[in-house]
C-alpha cells in the first residue's frame, strides 16, 4: 500500500511551497549557509587526517569516531527530543559545536594539530550532533505542519546537497592556496549565523508537538512501534545496510583521489561535488513525488548499490566521473523517500524517538563502515573497496525484495504493453494484470 503524500502530483510552481513560511524560510537559508560550511570543515578534516597519518583507513576512523555516539546516545537523544522543546535542544547543541570547532579550527590554523586532539574534538561533536538531529527533525515539522512535511524534507535534503556541491569544492581550493584549517574556520563562523536565525524564529507561528511525559520503558515503546510497523522497519533495515557499506563514501573518494587518480585535494573537492550535483537533483525530483511505496525504497538501495559497484570497476576517469553523479541522484531519491516514509508513518508524539532510531541506524552504521571500508581500501585497494562497498547493499536489496515478496503473498508481473513494466502486487491481481 503507499503512502500518499499529496493528493495529486504538485505543479511545478509548488516544487518550493514550504518555503513560504516565513519561519522554514529563515531557517533554511541559515541551513545553506551551515550546511556548506559543514561539508568544507568535513573535506578538510578528512585531509587533514591523511596529511598527518598518510593512512585512507584513518581518515575511515575519523568517520566512525564522528558518528560513533549515536550508536551509544541515539535512543536517549530521541527521549530528549520528545521530552523537551525541540528549538532549546538545538541552540544548546549548536553553541556547543561552534566552540569545539573553534578549537579545532584553531589548532589546524596555528600548525599544532596532533591525530589525538582531532579525534578528541570530532568525537565531541559527534556526541553534540546526536542530541541535535532528532531535535531538528521534529523541528521542521513543527515550523510547516503536516501539510507541507513532506516538501519540507525534499527542501531540506535539496539545500543540504547544494550546500555538499558548493562545500568540497570550495574546500578543495581553500585546503590547496592556504590550508585546512581555513575551511574549519568558514565552518564556526556559519554556526554562528544559524544560531542567530534559530533565535529570530516567531515561537507564535510554531505548531509545536506536544511533549511526551516522565515514564519507564520509552525506548522500548518506541522500539515496539516500529517493529510493529513493516515500512518503518524494512525502510531502516534497508538504509542501515547502505548506511554500513555504501555511506562511507568520502573515505573511499580520499582514497580515489590519492591512489587511484592521483588527483589531490582538488581531485577529492570534485567527486564529493559530482555526487552532490546528482544528489541536488535527486532532491528536486523527489519534490515531484506524489506517493511513496517500500519497494520504490528497496529497488532505489539496489540501484545504488549497482552504480557504486560500476564505479569501483569504471576503465575510464571520465566514466567514473559521470558515476558519481548518477551515485548522488539514486542515493538521494532512495533516501529521501526513505526518510519521509518513516516520519510520515510515525505518530507526533512519539516521533522524536522514531527519528533518534532512525538517525542511529544511518549514523551508527556509518560509524560502523568507516573503518570497515577504510581498513578495506588500505589492504586491497580503494576500487576494490567501492566494488564491495556497492555490491553488499544490491544483493542485500534484492533479498529484502524476496522477502517482503514471500511474506506479503506478492509475486514480480511483467506487462510491457502497461505504463510499468515491472511491479510487484498481490499474487491473487497477478492473473488479472497479466491478462
Amino acid at each position: 500500500m503507499p503512502i500518499a503524500i499529496a493528493m495529486e502530483r504538485p505543479h511545478w510552481k509548488d516544487t518550493f511551497a514550504a518555503l513560504r513560511i516565513h519561519n522554514y524560510r529563515l531557517y533554511i537559508i541559515a541551513q545553506f549557509i551551515s550546511n556548506t560550511a559543514g561539508w568544507m570543515q568535513r573535506i578538510a578534516v578528512d585531509w587533514l587526517v591523511l596529511e598527518i597519518t598518510g593512512s585512507v583507513a584513518l581518515v575511515g576512523l575519523t568517520i566512525a569516531l564522528q558518528f560513533l555516539p549515536t550508536l551509544f546516545l541515539g535512543t536517549w537523544a530521541g527521549v530528549i527530543a520528545d521530552r523537551l522543546p525541540k528549538r532549546a535542544v538545538m541552540i544548546v547543541c549548536g553553541s556547543a559545536v561552534a566552540a569545539l570547532n573553534l578549537v579545532l579550527a584553531v589548532l589546524a590554523l596555528t600548525g599544532v594539530a596532533q591525530l589525538w586532539a582531532v579525534y578528541a574534538l570530532v568525537l565531541g561533536v559527534g556526541i553534540l550532533q546526536t542530541f541535535d538531529a532528532p531535535a531538528r527533525s521534529v523541528f521542521v515539522s513543527e515550523m510547516v505542519g503536516p501539510r507541507h512535511l513532506r516538501n519540507a524534507i525534499s527542501v531540506n535534503a535539496s539545500i543540504f546537497h547544494l550546500g555538499a556541491l558548493v562545500g568540497p569544492a570550495i574546500s578543495g581550493v581553500l585546503i590547496g592556496v592556504v590550508g585546512s584549517g581555513w575551511a574549519i574556520a568558514a565552518n564556526v563562523v556559519a554556526s554562528l549565523i544559524a544560531l542567530v536565525a534559530l533565535i529570530l524564529i516567531r515561537s507564535a507561528e510554531l505548531l509545536v508537538a506536544p511533549t511526551a511525559p516522565r515514564s519507564k520503558g520509552q525506548i522500548r515503546e518506541a522500539a515496539r512501534y516500529i517493529l510493529g510497523k513493516p515500512a518503518i522497519f524494512w525502510s531502516m533495515v534497508m538504509v542501515g545496510i547502505v548506511a554500513i557499506f555504501g555511506m562511507p563514501l568520502p573515505a573511499l573518494l580520499a582514497g580515489m583521489a590519492d591512489r587511484a587518480y592521483d588527483t589531490g585535494a582538488t581531485g577529492y573537492g570534485l567527486y564529493n561535488s559530482l555526487v552532490a550535483v546528482g544528489a541536488f537533483t535527486g532532491a528536486l525530483v523527489s519534490t515531484r513525488r506524489s506517493s511513496i511505496r517500500l519497494r520504490t525504497i528497496v529497488f532505489g538501495a539496489m540501484l545504488y548499490g549497482l552504480l557504486q559497484a560500476l564505479a569501483g570497476l569504471a576503465p575510464f576517469y571520465p566514466m567514473f566521473l559521470v558515476l558519481l553523479v548518477s551515485i548522488g541522484l539514486s542515493r538521494l531519491l532512495y533516501s529521501t523517500a526513505a526518510e519521509t516514509m518513516v516520519q510520515l508513518s510515525s505518530n507526533l508524539a512519539i516521533r522524536g524517538r522514531v527519528v533518534s532510531f532512525w538517525v542511529m541506524v544511518i549514523v551508527g552504521g556509518q560509524a560502523i563502515g568507516g573503518p570497515l571500508i577504510g581498513w578495506l581500501a588500505e589492504h586491497f585497494g580503494p576500487r576494490t573497496a567501492m566494488v564491495i562497498s556497492g555490491a553488499v547493499p544490491a544483493v542485500a536489496a534484492a533479498v529484502i525484495a524476496l522477502v517482503l515478496a514471500h511474506s506479503g503473498q506478492l509475486k514480480v508481473t511483467v506487462t510491457p504493453r502497461r505504463g510499468s513494466w515491472i511491479a510487484i502486487v498481490p499474487r491473487a491481481r497477478a492473473k488479472a494484470r497479466a491478462s
